[in-house]
C-alpha cells in the first residue's frame, strides 16, 4: 500500500474533477489507506449536498475499496501534534498521521497539507 486519500481527494473524485479523479481512480485499484476521520468528512460533505441516502450509499461504496484505518491512541496524539504545530484543520492532521503510520504518499489538493515544507510524502492533485 503506498496511497494514503484524505477526504478533498475523495471529494474531487466523487464530481469528477480532473486530473484529480483519473489519480483517485487508479489509486483505488490498490485498495490505498484512508482514516475514518476523513472518511466520515466526505460522509458530512455528501450529506449537506444530496442527502443522507446518498452519503450512506457512498461509504458503503468505499469501505469496498478503501483500507480503512481506525484511529489508534497513538494515531490521535500524532494528529493533535500535527495540529498544534502545523496551521491545518483537525481532520486533515488525521490524514497526515495516518499516511505517515502507514508509511503512504498522502494524495491530496488541499492546500493546508500541500502549504509550507511538509516533511510527509504528497502528491499534488491540483492542476
Amino acid at each position: 500500500m503506498t496511497d494514503c486519500l484524505d477526504s478533498w481527494a475523495i471529494l474531487r473524485w466523487l464530481e469528477g474533477i480532473e486530473p484529480a479523479a483519473s489519480r483517485v481512480e487508479a489509486a483505488l485499484a490498490s485498495r490505498p489507506v484512508m482514516s475514518w476521520i476523513n472518511l466520515g468528512e466526505v460522509a458530512y460533505i455528501v450529506e449537506r449536498m444530496a442527502g443522507t441516502a446518498q452519503s450512506r450509499q457512498v461509504v458503503r461504496e468505499l469501505q469496498h475499496q478503501l483500507s480503512l484505518d481506525l484511529p489508534t491512541e497513538a494515531r490521535v496524539l500524532e494528529a493533535a501534534h500535527l495540529k498544534a504545530v502545523h496551521a491545518m484543520a483537525y481532520a486533515d492532521a488525521f490524514a497526515v498521521a495516518t499516511a505517515i503510520a502507514h508509511d503512504c504518499t498522502l494524495l491530496t489538493g488541499d492546500p493546508e497539507i500541500l502549504n509550507g515544507n511538509p516533511t510527509w510524502q504528497t502528491f499534488d492533485l491540483r492542476p
